[in-house]
């Protein structure tokens, strides 16, 4: 029953905010698990959920971290946002910009994370909101920490495809794509990246960004 009452409900954002949602289903179990694979399983780590929509990494995380460290989850979806936190009660739901990270994470009392998870539908963004969306990714991730994301394998030679990986090697050292997930509707790969490239670029503005577990 819970897995079809995820369902509706991403089905309902996606009908009435389609660009921001950016998929019509929740992502699978098998890319939860490749994508939320940096989360550490000991110490007390800061892990930060970028789009989390209905939740379908939130778990995963949530398990692998045992009770252990800060999981954040940022939500610019108020519906989305509000299911979350009634389905995970032990997360910190967010309501907010994901450009916004750095702030959120300071007024939490982080400096930065040790691992970032993005769901955000990059393919739905323009050029300027996908980079500065990334500068925040770049800016709030520790120097030793790790950034995952996913790309639709159908998608992955698209203009807005292939700009998100010229992105994503401007800001990370290291960028690796890992082996297509078949178990997801559609198939999905994901992108890990390390080592963060310090830079002296402007912070943004705010917007709108978000999602719901889905990116091109």
């Amino acid at each position: 029953m819970a897995v079809a009452n995820e369902k509706l409900t991403f089905l309902t954002q996606f009908v009435r905010q389609p660009m921001a949602v950016g998929a019509i289903a929740p992502s699978s179990r098998a890319l939860a698990d490749k994508i939320t694979a940096p989360v550490p399983r000991t110490g007390d780590p800061v892990v930060v959920e970028l789009g989390p929509g209905t939740g379908s990494f939130t778990g995963e995380i949530q398990r692998r971290l045992g009770g252990r460290g800060h999981q954040l989850a940022i939500e610019i979806n108020p519906d989305f946002a509000g299911a979350l936190s009634r389905r995970y009660p032990a997360v910190d739901v967010i309501s907010d910009d994901a450009r916004k990270l750095r702030d959120l994470l300071a007024a939490r009392g982080h400096r930065q994370a040790d691992v970032i998870v993005s769901g955000l539908p990059w393919a739905a963004f323009n050029n300027d909101l996908q980079q500065n969306l990334l500068d925040a990714v770049a800016d709030g991730l520790a120097d030793d920490g790790a950034f995952t994301t996913f790309a639709y394998l159908f998608a992955i030679w698209t203009p807005p495809a292939q700009r998100l990986r010229t992105a994503l090697r401007s800001r990370f050292e290291e960028v690796t794509m890992g082996r297509t997930v078949w178990a997801n509707l559609p198939p999905a790969l994901v992108y890990h990246c390390r080592r963060p490239i310090r830079t002296t670029r402007p912070h943004s503005g705010l917007a709108a960004t978000n999602t719901g577990n889905t990116t091109t």
